[in-house]
């Protein structure tokens, strides 16, 4: 028996679904050796501590974005906490309205009823329940094999204050894209975060976290722009761990929300 916590709007519901280990596709083993570029694809986890059946989608998507099991592609973690479990008796340190609304704006863009946890959007144009391992890699492999955008990312100077700068370039954009409007966005996540829970529903464990997002912003929307070039400022916060630290651009088509090209740093 597995349980996959559902929440409607603001209404929590537990559903309990049966199915088996012998169910479940196996992971495949990491690509060891592989030779050339892998195609990023952005997975975002729409998650809370509070929710129990959080956890399983937690480890799957930092199987996917640490060890990389599928050949030819890069799994981008972005684990966005909602704030809507907080008030069964664990306040995520993690959570924020921010990603709450962000959901909602995914649950309008695909016609659904209201929001769940966990939830897996990957490339910001097909979702999946977060712990559903074999779906969730057939969704990412569809993904890697569309055309996007290239997006480089570098440094620039030196770190003033916790502010860093970056030089971003957008090129390649794919010709069926060149009447659309995109919006470019750009988030700090942090890698090996983890807490012990002292209420709610995982009460007493220890949860260890795939890459948090530490900020989310957007930068600005591209009229048809085939090339853009810009210095990009980002604030990084002193309890932020420096060396778990990734900085990552994404293009998103402003009518499907379909995330159409991904560069990292």
């Amino acid at each position: 028996m597995r349980t996959i916590c559902i929440a409607i709007a603001t209404s929590l519901l537990t559903v309990s679904v049966l199915g088996s280990a012998d169910a479940e596709r196996c992971l495949v083993p990491p690509n060891a050796g592989e030779k050339g570029p892998r195609q990023f694809v952005i997975a975002e986890l729409f998650t809370s501590e509070g929710c129990s059946g959080c956890p399983p989608a937690e480890s799957l998507l930092k199987h996917l974005s640490e060890e990389r099991p599928i050949a030819g592609v890069e799994v981008i973690a972005l684990e966005e906490h909602v704030d809507y479990w907080n008030q069964l008796g664990w306040i995520d340190p993690f959570s924020s309205r921010q990603f709450s609304e962000r959901q909602e704006q995914y649950a309008s863009t695909f016609h659904n009823d209201g929001v769940y946890t966990p939830q897996l959007i990957v490339d910001g144009a097909a979702e999946v329940v977060g712990s559903r391992s074999g779906e969730a890699e057939e969704i990412i492999q569809r993904a890697a094999s569309l055309p996007k955008a290239t997006l480089t990312l570098k440094e620039i100077g030196e770190r003033k204050r916790g502010q860093a700068t970056f030089q971003l370039d957008v090129s390649s954009l794919p010709s069926a894209l060149n009447s659309h409007k995109l919006e470019l966005w750009i988030a700090v996540t942090e890698r090996g975060l983890q807490s012990d829970v002292q209420a709610g529903e995982n009460s007493g464990y220890r949860l260890q976290h795939a890459a948090v997002v530490r900020s989310l912003r957007k930068l600005e929307t591209l009229d048809s722009a085939v090339q853009f070039q810009s210095q990009v400022p980002v604030q990084l916060e002193g309890e932020w761990k420096q060396d778990n630290l990734a900085i990552i651009v994404f293009l998103v088509d402003s009518s499907s929300r379909r995330i159409v090209g991904i560069g990292r740093q």
